[in-house]
């Protein structure tokens, strides 16, 4: 695949995060989007005063028990954590009762007890970020394809996800509003289609089903395209190997045992071209009919394993399973990279930094394959 084919794939993840920031950063008028700020840093200043402090997770421990509530103890906003923001968010909505009491309780915290005010603007933010963290934790997934479910979820996030409803404030939705207008800006542009429609082409649970009709044709043209170029770049190395078996052999033979001569006529030299057209047209006819009878095949459940189907089924369709695997392979998000980092930064620490770069190799595999 080339370079700029790759291009696209900033990942959705990061893109996600991005949306979410820049519809906060949009929100008008300039006091709407203050409000935000103060409930988001309340939030953060009383997870931090619970995170520092044995004594108030102890009391919490006794408030969540007496109210009833969940023992889960809270989350803190990390950075390099895509969507943990949204998590610490919920998880003080769902023990803002016993938070509360257990605050007022204590003189040196009684000023964090969150307003009414600021506990609604919480509550918008989590109904309107709460579905999106499902969808990023799902693509981050290094086990199963993922790049094929990208159109899916962009569709289902214009029509059902991130549509407003009437009973959402004015708040919720403009961030739904923010976030839907960022991602179709973004995944806008012809070549990010056409690679996201031609992984979706090659994945046998959905292959047509979720494509615009006026782009199927396009889409089953530019496989059959690339299926064509496949196929010839595998024959012309074969093709080279014969040629230059041969001409060597020939070329020693002496003149005088060559027989004379017959003079070419003109037609001799498109011979050749013709017989290169005539066989790219019969290869191209055979992958336009291959490509029809996959589409025709049926397809396994929505919940099945696209690359266990090309298992069983790479014989009767191989060309187009050369194709599955080129993009398939795709990744939707940039995770697993990310959890590569992370890994060999936990091994590459002060009292290790003179590992060769061959030992860090080895050890980054064994500790993500083991």
């Amino acid at each position: 695949m080339e370079l700029n084919e790759w291009e696209w794939l900033q990942c959705f993840g990061h893109r996600l995060q991005l949306a979410i920031e820049n519809s906060l950063k949009d929100l008008t008028p300039t006091s709407t989007r203050q409000a935000v700020e103060r409930a988001v840093g309340v939030c953060k200043k009383v997870v931090s005063a619970f995170s520092n402090s044995w004594k108030r997770k102890r009391e919490l421990a006794k408030a969540q028990a007496a109210l009833g509530l969940p023992p889960h103890q809270l989350i803190t906003e990390t950075p390099t954590r895509w969507g943990s923001r949204q998590q610490m968010v919920a998880r003080f909505l769902e023990q803002e009762k016993a938070l509360s009491q257990v605050l007022l309780a204590d003189k040196k915290a009684r000023h964090l007890v969150p307003s009414w005010q600021d506990v609604s603007i919480l509550d918008s933010l989590n109904k309107a970020l709460g579905p999106l963290f499902e969808f990023t934790d799902a693509l981050s997934g290094e086990k199963y394809v993922s790049v094929s479910f990208l159109k899916l979820v962009l569709r289902l996030f214009n029509d059902e996800i991130l549509t407003p409803k009437e009973d959402e404030t004015e708040l919720t939705k403009a961030l739904k509003g923010g976030v839907l207008k960022y991602l179709n800006d973004k995944y806008d542009d012809p070549a990010t289609n056409d690679l996201l429609d031609m992984a979706t082409l090659v994945d046998p649970r959905f292959k047509t089903t979720y494509m615009r009709e006026n782009r199927m044709e396009l889409i089953k043209n530019r496989a059959v395209t690339q299926l064509l170029g496949m196929v010839e770049g595998e024959t012309a190395p074969a093709t080279e190997a014969a040629t230059g078996s041969s001409s060597p052999t020939a070329a020693n033979v002496p003149e005088d045992l060559h027989p004379t001569k017959k003079k070419k006529t003109l037609a001799s030299y498109f011979k050749k071209a013709v017989q290169g057209n005539t066989h790219t047209l019969r290869n191209r006819e055979s992958l336009e009919l291959e490509l029809a009878m996959y589409l025709q095949a049926p397809g396994p459940d929505s919940e099945a394993d696209p690359l266990e189907w090309w298992k069983l089924h790479e014989p009767n369709f191989p060309s187009v399973a050369q194709l599955a695997k080129k993009y398939l392979c795709l990744p939707a998000t940039s995770a697993s990279s990310e959890r590569a980092f992370s890994t060999s930064g936990n091994i590459i620490t002060c009292k290790r930094s003179c590992l060769k770069p061959n030992t860090v190799d080895q050890l980054v595999f064994l500790a993500l394959n083991l």
